[in-house]
């Protein structure tokens, strides 16, 4: 018996998973505070470019091998190469979203605790960020917290994963990523409303050309493609679930755009109240978890809108999660014959258990070290580093170069006739940019995340 693959309800379907995976943590703690160290407008303006000759090349690539392949990313490259090598390049992605997915439950993990935090009004008790770090301190180095949020967290993802394409990624996702965008309006309009907001605005959106410099640029370039969720098969298998009727152009674009729109929002919602409050505008989980909640302590109406925003950091992270997940279940369905139920359980706990390290970093494994790094590190370091840079030049050195261009085109065509009609042009900037610009600035940023430049 020949079970028909899952594929998406519909083109509106697709666009709001991919945009859930790539709209993540680093939408809203990264972007906006890397943006507004470099240059702010000018950051910006940099980055628009970065995302036009990195991001959208490569994002239409991994779309385009998974809608041809009509597979998971193994399945995807054998089908269109033939080759162990390319084969095993598929394989490498699945296996960075599996410990991508390892790690990044964590955080999320702290990230719904952190809901339960702000609906206790523990925030009330904080007078400074050194109270809250405190108190942040306190909650990771309590092993029952972290790991019970961690596995509460993984329960959500594997119930959704669980209900397939379209009864599960897709309705969730087409519920999610509304209340995400409304619930971050309302976050922003706050914001702007506070006295000393204008100085949230200048931090983010004052071009400073003075701050630009080399490592501006390799920063900007680093964030478009990492901020896509490229290199690590979540587009790719996406993109197999994708008719054959839809515009692989057009579809892309809208992604990107939802993606950088929420990124701009995150930015103006969150320090437009870090400053109006007088705080430190942190990177990383300092800010989403120790300056923040001093911030919606002293905020008029802090209460709701600390509940709103760790409901919106869940969501956030709840369909980028999805959608790592779904790369193992999908190679596990397509290559081994497992059934959906079987693969999202059996590998939603396995997921858990390989995150337990990661989890532990923070607590009882804190002073364990491996070349000075945590678990939680070398996760982090081995997939953000080396096997999703690594990943993403590939696809564009196979797309440009090793798959055939006139294939290619004839794929990539189909559901973009009249694109291809009216502007045969962008067809040629794209392959244009994907056979030399891409892969000459991952390779940098490869160079740049291994500190090799």
């Amino acid at each position: 018996m020949i079970v028909q693959r899952e594929n998406w309800g519909s083109k509106l379907g697709f666009i709001l998973a991919a945009a859930g995976s790539a709209i993540g943590l680093g939408n809203i703690w990264k972007f906006p505070y890397i943006a507004g160290e470099n240059g702010g407008a000018a950051f910006i303006f940099i980055y628009l470019i970065c995302i036009a000759i990195i991001g959208l090349p490569v994002l239409i690539a991994e779309i385009l091998i998974g809608r041809t392949g009509n597979a998971d990313p193994v399945g995807s490259f054998r089908k269109l190469s033939n080759s162990k090598f390319w084969t095993a390049v598929g394989g490498m992605g699945v296996m960075a979203g599996f410990i991508i997915l390892s790690y990044y439950a964590v955080i999320s993990g702290w990230s719904l605790g952190y809901i339960v935090e702000a609906m206790s009004g523990s925030f009330n008790n904080f007078v400074d960020a050194t109270d809250s770090n405190a108190h942040f301190g306190e909650l990771i180095g309590n092993v029952w917290w972290t790991v019970g949020l961690q596995a509460l967290f993984m329960v959500a993802v594997i119930l959704i994963v669980f209900a397939g394409v379209q009864k599960g990624i897709e309705r969730g996702s087409k519920i999610l990523m509304p209340l995400l965008l409304v619930i971050l309006l309302i976050i922003m309009i706050k914001g702007l409303t506070l006295d000393g907001a204008d100085k949230g605005l200048e931090f983010l959106l004052n071009p400073k050309w003075e701050k630009v410099t080399g490592v501006t640029v390799l920063m900007a370039l680093g964030h478009a493609f990492f901020t896509l969720s490229l290199g690590m098969g979540a587009m790719m298998t996406y993109g197999s679930y994708m008719s054959k009727k839809d515009s692989i152009f057009t579809s892309a674009v809208q992604v990107i755009i939802l993606d950088t729109f929420i990124a701009l929002i995150a930015g103006i919602a969150i320090f437009t109240a870090v400053f109006a409050i007088g705080q430190n505008p942190a990177e990383g989980p300092g800010l989403i978890f120790q300056t923040l909640p001093v911030v919606f302590a002293k905020m008029p109406g802090g209460y709701i809108f600390g509940i709103l925003f760790f409901l919106l950091l869940t969501i956030a992270a709840l369909t980028s999660a999805i959608s790592l997940l779904e790369v193992v279940v999908s190679y596990f369905v397509d290559e081994k014959g497992w059934a959906r139920h079987k693969a999202a359980i059996t590998f939603g706990i396995v997921t858990f258990l390989i995150g337990l390290p990661s989890a532990l970093s923070f607590n009882l494994l804190g002073d364990t070290k491996l070349f000075g790094l945590s678990f939680f590190d070398i996760a982090d370091y081995l997939t953000s580093n080396i096997m999703l840079p690594l990943g993403g030049l590939l696809i564009a050195i196979f797309v440009g170069w090793v798959w055939g261009f006139d294939k290619v085109l004839e794929n990539v065509k189909q559901g973009a006739e009249k694109l291809f009609e009216q502007s045969f042009w962008r067809i040629q900037v794209w392959k244009f940019f994907l056979k030399y610009l891409s892969p000459v600035l991952i390779f940098l940023v490869l160079l740049h995340s291994l500190g090799l430049f």
